[in-house]
């Protein structure tokens, strides 16, 4: 998601009303699990899963004077690995695809405290992984201490359903320097078949610099990971 556009992989706020800081849980069952933050493995496995494929805002895009057409790409990659679910994440406009203006790893693990989380990662030599998506054991050289951890950027998701998965960033610890901001946020929104995001950045006196203004990208599912 660059300064025009905004995103994530990464992971955003559905038409929920709610602020940067957190999200509003859908039903009573919701409500439970985010407060007491009862993630479960299945939980994990589930989230990632409907974030690996390909994604598109082509349909929102055609509809908004706003939003971009972008495209957006989960693979897995170190499927060896026991200590979360880790992905490869491009982001980049349709227009120019081989040119991604995002790229990042995810990490979806389940926390010691419950809590399921999607820390972000920056790459060595992102060029050097441009279209990995189609091939990622061209990431199998790497590992996380080749990465560099965004801290403060992890979504944290606090509403779990067996159809959606709702979380954000946490205030304003997710540093940003992008177009003269102080830091940015993050809310998202996944199911089977779709990622609403919204990335925004603010100010240190919390006005907004970068990102959609109006509403959150909507992206539909393109292709599964299969594909």
């Amino acid at each position: 998601m660059t300064a025009a556009v905004g995103f994530a992989a990464v992971f955003l706020l559905a038409a929920t009303g709610c602020g940067s800081d957190g999200v509003i849980a859908r039903t009573a069952d919701s409500v439970s699990r985010a407060v007491t933050g009862a993630a479960s493995e299945q939980d994990a496995a589930r989230v990632a899963g409907w974030l690996v494929g390909s994604f598109s805002s082509a349909e929102q895009a055609a509809s908004s004077g706003e939003h971009f057409e972008v495209v957006l790409h989960h693979a897995r990659i170190w499927d060896e690995r026991d200590d979360g679910i880790w992905l490869y994440v491009e982001q980049a406009l349709a227009a120019s695809t081989t040119e991604p203006y995002r790229q990042r790893v995810y990490r979806v693990w389940l926390r010691p405290d419950g809590v399921l989380e999607s820390a972000v990662y920056e790459l060595p030599d992102p060029l050097a992984y441009v279209g990995a998506w189609q091939q990622p054991g061209r990431l199998a050289a790497l590992s996380p201490i080749s990465l560099s951890k965004r801290e403060g950027c992890a979504v944290v998701f606090g509403t779990i359903t067996d159809e959606l998965a709702e979380g954000s960033t946490n205030g304003t610890g997710c540093g940003s320097t992008l177009r003269g901001a102080a830091y940015a946020t993050s809310v998202v929104t996944v199911t089977p078949n779709t990622i609403t995001s919204w990335d925004r950045g603010f100010d240190a006196e919390g006005n907004q610099v970068w990102g959609a203004e109006s509403e959150p990208y909507e992206f539909r599912r393109v292709a599964d990971r299969s594909d």
